[in-house]
């Protein structure tokens, strides 16, 4: 039975994937709207700094403020932390 309900979700999957891919009309990209104005394109280095390198960079600095700003290691369990067995 988990064969049918795998191979029921990949024709499905599949199906849909198809259908958008076959739906959507790259021609209609080439034809210019009325009134529009496209700037230079972007570069190699552009792109890659503008959709890889500062979306990482914000990343970093969240991230840092985060682990600086943490104030969870001043929480302990002083019931079993502290406990000294040297009996």
């Amino acid at each position: 039975m988990d064969k049918k309900n795998a191979l029921r979700a990949g024709a499905l999957a599949a199906g849909t994937t198809l259908m958008m891919l076959l739906m959507s009309s790259p021609a209609l990209a080439l034809t210019r709207d009325d009134g529009d104005d496209p700037g230079n394109g972007l570069s190699v280095i552009q792109t890659l700094g503008l959709y890889v390198l500062i979306p990482l960079a914000l990343f970093a600095v969240i991230a840092g403020l985060v682990f600086v700003l943490d104030k969870s290691h001043d929480r302990r369990d002083d019931t079993t932390s502290n406990v000294d067995v040297n009996a």
